[in-house]
Formats: structure tokens, C-alpha cells, sequence
């Protein structure tokens, strides 16, 4: 089965064809790091990760770069950073770890080239001065502009015209601004503002030209596959294009995908609604696997709606797969869950073909699992680790299972059940065999 991918530039799935197989390049935004990411901002690096395995799967790992960006200056880290009385590397540098160790809880694998902005000043630079030296950007007061009626086409990702673009905007236009719809490459620093030094002024970067910079450098002029959520389609994506196609003179990327919305309560998650629900916070409650598998029950294009009842469902799923491959190998992947994967990634459909892998054969339900970046702990770990809100901790279980081993052995079968009753109603559920006495959280 060949892989398609539905591209937002297009509107339809298509038939994936990389550039060149033995060099499959695929880019994914990364965070903003001034704070803690919420589930929201979870839901591109589990859905790209599992295209990424695909792809590694296909063409050999050797033969795809993964690249997923850090943007380490922006307002929101300045003010952070003013906030603290801290600087903003110290601030990027903090949440940097703390993403990428939540990423490391839902068994995201780390990309190939994480490229920070901060690293790329002269690269956007050098393609802020070919923009115009083309007649496609303009300087003005310190700032470098995009010239958007300079680009004939501009608006093809999302489907805007100039004029839609122009008459839908409702905010003050900035007066040196040649046209409403012309957007910031670069701006000033103004007084104790962090800048660096260019040939208009201190200043600092666009969100947008950053990620153009650094996909140029690291992965080059047209790349396969360009991904994030639906939010950036515009105008973050479609500026994307308008600099990097200024520039180079030919396509920027040959596939977009873009996932939906991760929702809370039917609205979009976000720090400005307050309903935020950070990926930290939760690994307290849930685990890892199941907050993963939670949005990868649904389709990546769709939107989902995060709540703990969703989670506690997929940790019960993943307590039957853990129970089906204790002691067992990982065997064969099976072939229907990965032609799932290879419909424009239907996550949902693939879990759906595993769970018939539960009792029939555990060997493929192991492997599929591990596929997609599931069963990565070891029986005792899944069953035994975790917050413990309520009841016994793993120390006093132990204990309390020693204690049961000597009554037994004195031949005190009465404490020995009343032991084993006690820890049943806390959640506690022992197990012997002839190997001693092991035992689980109920799930």
C-alpha cells in the first residue's frame, strides 16, 4: 500500500512522493518556550512523530531528517524573562528542557535537528536583504517589511485573496506600513529590549522569517513535508511561503499537513481562555502512554476534545495490552494496522486493529504497539509506578507483602488473607506463583 497524505495545499489526499528517497526532509514548529506546554501543544509532536516513524519505516532511518524548530526569542519570552529579572536565554534554555522532557513522557522521539532561532541571525539577515534587493520587502523606520501585493499569488494555502485579506482587517494599520496585509521580517529594539545588530538598526526577528531561515539552512530550498497545527495555516504558514518562494524562485514545500484542534469543553485550548492543562501537571495524574494514546484515538485532521474521563479509558485499553504481552516478544508488525497508518495516518483505525491482536496474537499486538510508541515499560513498572494520590505507597506495599510471606509461612492464614483484603481494597491486587508474590494497581 502506497502512502497518502491529505495536503492542505491541495485540499485532497495525495500520494506521497518524496523528492528524493534516500533524502526524505520533513519540518514541524516547535514550541514558543516562556512557559509550560499544555496538552494542546502536545497534539503536533505526537501526530508528527508517528508520520515520522512512517517514514523511517518506509525509506530507512538513515534516510529522513526530522526537523522541529525552537523559537527561543519572542515578546512573550522577553516579558517572561523582564518578569523575573532574568535573561531570555536563561528563560528559553529552562523551557526548552522542560518541553523535551515532556516530550520524553509521551514517548515522542527527540528530532533529528532541533534548531533554535536565536542560532540563524545571519541567515535571516542575508535572506531579509535578497527580499530586497527583489522588491519584495522594503525598510521603513527600522523595520524590514514583506511586500505581499509583490507577491502575485500570495494566499494559496489559505485560500485568501488580497482583497479578502485587506478587507478583513479590522486592527490599526501601522502607518509606515505600505499595505495592510505587509507583514513584519524585522522590527526594532527599543531601549533595554533584547536585539542584535543588523544594517537597519538593533533589532530582532518575525516569527514567520525564522522558520524560513532555518528550513533553508538545515533542510534546503524546497522540502517534502511541512507540518503543524490548523492555527498556522495563517498567517504564520502562508508568510512562510510568500519569503522562502521570494527568495528561491521555485516551490517551498511539496506537502502540507495540518492537525486540528485539541478542544476543552468544545473551545480551543489556550493561556488566554484559561483552560489550560499543561503536559507537566497531568504526568502527575495520567500516565505518558495514555495521555498519548488519548489523541491519537482520534483522527490527526480532527478536532478532539481532552478530558480525564477520555484518558482513564485508554489507560484501561493499555492495562489489557500490558496483561496480553507480559513475557512476550514483539513479533511480525501487522500489516492492516500499518495500511492504517499509511491512509493519511488513521491512528484511531490502527489502535482499533490492535486491540483484536489482545488474545489472538500477542507477539503482533506488542509489535504494532511499539510502532506506534506504546508498551515502552516493563509489566511491573506500568502497574506499580505513577502518583500516588491515594492509598499505600510502593515501600509500604512491599512491607505489608513481607509481612503476608511470613504469616504464610507461620502458617497464619487468617492475617495472610486479611493483608491481602486490606491492600485488594486500597487498589492493590496481588498475584503468586511459584515465583513469589507480585502485585499491581488496579486499573
Amino acid at each position: 500500500m502506497k502512502l497518502t497524505l491529505h495536503n492542505t495545499f491541495a485540499r485532497t489526499k495525495q500520494e506521497f512522493r518524496p523528492i528524493d528517497p534516500k533524502n526524505v526532509r520533513i519540518y514541524v514548529c516547535g514550541p514558543t518556550v516562556y512557559d509550560y506546554a499544555h496538552i494542546g501543544n502536545a497534539r503536533p509532536p505526537i501526530i508528527f512523530d508517528i508520520l515520522n516513524r512512517l517514514l523511517r519505516h518506509i525509506y530507512g532511518a538513515e534516510n529522513v531528517t526530522y526537523a522541529r524548530n525552537i523559537t527561543d526569542i519572542d515578546d512573550k519570552i522577553m516579558a517572561r524573562a523582564d518578569k523575573e529579572g532574568n535573561t531570555i536565554k536563561a528563560v528559553a534554555d529552562k523551557f526548552t528542557d522542560i518541553y523535551n522532557a515532556d516530550m520524553v513522557s509521551l514517548n515522542v522521539l527527540h528530532p533529528d535537528i532541533e534548531p533554535r532561532a536565536t542560532d540563524h541571525l545571519s541567515e535571516m539577515i542575508s535572506m531579509m536583504e535578497d527580499l530586497i534587493e527583489k522588491g519584495n520587502a522594503y525598510v521603513v523606520e527600522g523595520h524590514v517589511l514583506f511586500n505581499v501585493p509583490s507577491m502575485e499569488n500570495y494566499g494559496g494555502l489559505s485560500r485568501h485573496s488580497q482583497e479578502e485579506l485587506e478587507a478583513g482587517n479590522r486592527v490599526d494599520v501601522a502607518p509606515y506600513k505600505n499595505a495592510p496585509t505587509d507583514f513584519v521580517l524585522w522590527k526594532p529594539s527599543i531601549g533595554n529590549q533584547p536585539g542584535w545588530e543588523s544594517p537597519w538598526g538593533k533589532g530582532r526577528p518575525g516569527w514567520h522569517l525564522e522558520c524560513s531561515a532555518m528550513i533553508k539552512k538545515h533542510l534546503g530550498e524546497t522540502i517534502d513535508i511541512h507540518g503543524g497545527g490548523m492555527d498556522l495555516i495563517f498567517p504564520h504558514h502562508e508568510n512562510e511561503i510568500a519569503q522562502s518562494e521570494c527568495v528561491h524562485g521555485k516551490k517551498f514545500v511539496n506537502y502540507w499537513l495540518h492537525n486540528g484542534y485539541l478542544t476543552m469543553s468544545g473551545k480551543k485550548m489556550s493561556k488566554s481562555l484559561g483552560n489550560v492543562k499543561t503536559i507537566h501537571d497531568l504526568a502527575k495524574l495520567y500516565k505518558g502512554e495514555a495521555l498519548r494514546m488519548s489523541i491519537l484515538n482520534a483522527h490527526y485532521r480532527q478536532p478532539v476534545d481532552f478530558n480525564g474521563y477520555a484518558v482513564d479509558e485508554q489507560k484501561t485499553r493499555l492495562d489489557k495490552w500490558y496483561r496480553a504481552t507480559k513475557d512476550v516478544e514483539a513479533g511480525e508488525l501487522p500489516q492492516d494496522v500499518l495500511d492504517a497508518l499509511m491512509d493519511d495516518l488513521n491512528t484511531p483505525k490502527a489502535l482499533s486493529l490492535l486491540g483484536k491482536y489482545v488474545n489472538s496474537n500477542p507477539t503482533k499486538l506488542r509489535a504494532g504497539a511499539e510502532f506506534m510508541g506504546f508498551l515502552q515499560e516493563s509489566y511491573e513498572d506500568w502497574f506499580q509506578s505513577g502518583e500516588i494520590l491515594d492509598g499505600p505507597s510502593n515501600g509500604e506495599i512491599d512491607a505489608l507483602i513481607q509481612s503476608r510471606i511470613e504469616a504464610k509461612a507461620n502458617k497464619d492464614f487468617g492475617l495472610s488473607d486479611k493483608i491481602r483484603d486490606a491492600l485488594k481494597a486500597q487498589g492493590i491486587i496481588l498475584e503468586d506463583s511459584p515465583d513469589g508474590t507480585t502485585w499491581r494497581r488496579e486499573g
